[in-house]
């Protein structure tokens, strides 16, 4: 199984979108600001290309159930939903002598090693983030908040670590 750990914003929410769950304020899917529209066809061609899976690491996961994150991802285009949650109850501070870092960053780092080491089943998989996760092996940083996923040359890192 290929997995591809998700984040949203900086990577297919845009700082250009950031506040628009403010403008529209009718139905479940104005509860979260929109996603990019060419960043959603950049992810769904990673989709279509590898035929991974995504499981949200993004703090988005603590606003809604994954049941409603799925409806969200077929509302807005996205042609696979997520298939599970990172881990949200690992504390950072149990580990910060050993790898020093932010607390932020380390600590999604390890809800991703948790969620592999549960999963021996992966055998490809990649985390985008706009965070740096470097200490994660197979990491894809998103540096550019306007642009995200669709910024030159992030698909082709990201098909390099699910082909």
């Amino acid at each position: 199984m290929k997995i591809l750990f998700l984040d949203h914003d900086g990577v297919i929410c845009l700082s250009t979108e950031w506040g628009s769950r403010f403008k529209n304020k009718e139905g479940f899917d104005s509860l979260f600001d929109r996603f990019n529209d060419k960043a959603i066809k950049v992810l769904n061609q990673i989709i279509e290309e590898t035929d991974c899976e995504i499981v949200i690491s993004s703090d988005w996961r603590f606003h809604c159930t994954l049941e409603q994150m799925k409806e969200l991802y077929k509302i807005r285009g996205i042609k696979k939903s997520p298939i599970d949650y990172t881990r949200n109850d690992l504390d950072w501070k149990l580990f910060k002598d050993v790898h020093p870092g932010n607390e932020l960053e380390m600590t999604r780092c390890f809800e991703i090693q948790d969620w592999l080491k549960e999963h021996p089943e992966v055998t490809h998989w990649v985390a985008v983030d706009d965070m740096d996760l470097s200490y994660l092996s197979n990491f894809v940083q998103t540096p550019r908040s306007k642009e995200g996923i669709k910024q030159c040359g992030i698909k082709e890192k990201i098909l390099k670590f699910l082909k």
